[in-house]
């Protein structure tokens, strides 16, 4: 009688997925980053990546499900970023700052670039997904309002803040260069600083 060798698991194909999903949404990045939303139809996002349309298929769906995994990624690292963020013992100058610049940051990297892209391009014609992002978007408002103080009166300075660094994130969009906006930058925080300790 033969013993039959036992059956060794692996997490190999898993990973290998997990690899691949990773470098499409990484491809529709860079693609929508560097030509375009218009550019990033599935057909050439696949060529970029390296892949077949059927294997966008697979993890994605369709184009739309493509494109929601590219915002979803964009949403999870500035939540992840605010979440971990240790600012509880820094003085109140310093906190807003270090938050000013994990918040641009998380705003000028390629995933969230990509990310505003596709939202201001689909103008909400991907339905509920898009609500859902706006939503989570929100309660990050939240979250870096909590990070500078825990004043709920407070909540305000947060927004402006966050409009702010969104301006001139789409002001980059439009120009399609780097800007040097440290004076903005100083000013944004003198002004939060100086309401907050008033």
């Amino acid at each position: 009688m033969t013993s039959a060798s036992p059956t060794r698991k692996t997490t190999a194909p898993r990973k290998r997925g997990d690899d691949t999903r990773a470098r499409i949404i990484d491809e529709t990045v860079l693609c929508i980053v560097e030509e375009g939303f218009s550019a990033a139809t599935a057909k050439h996002v696949a060529e970029r990546a390296g892949v077949t349309w059927g294997v966008i298929q697979y993890h994605f769906g369709d184009r739309n499900g493509l494109l929601m995994a590219v915002v979803d990624d964009g949403v999870a690292k500035l939540l992840e970023s605010l979440s971990t963020a240790e600012v509880s013992d820094m003085p109140l100058k310093q906190r807003i700052e270090t938050v000013v610049d994990i918040a641009w940051n998380c705003y000028t990297s390629p995933t969230s670039l990509a990310a505003f892209e596709i939202l201001r391009a689909t103008r909400g014609t991907l339905g509920d997904s898009s609500m859902r992002h706006l939503l989570e978007m929100n309660d990050a408002i939240s979250g870096l309002g909590r990070l500078i103080s825990d004043d709920p009166a407070h909540r305000d300075v947060a927004e402006v803040i966050w409009a702010a660094l969104r301006g001139m994130v789409l002001a980059e969009m439009i120009v399609n260069q780097s800007i040097d906006w440290q004076r903005e930058r100083r000013t944004l925080v003198d002004m939060a600083s100086r309401y907050l300790s008033r």
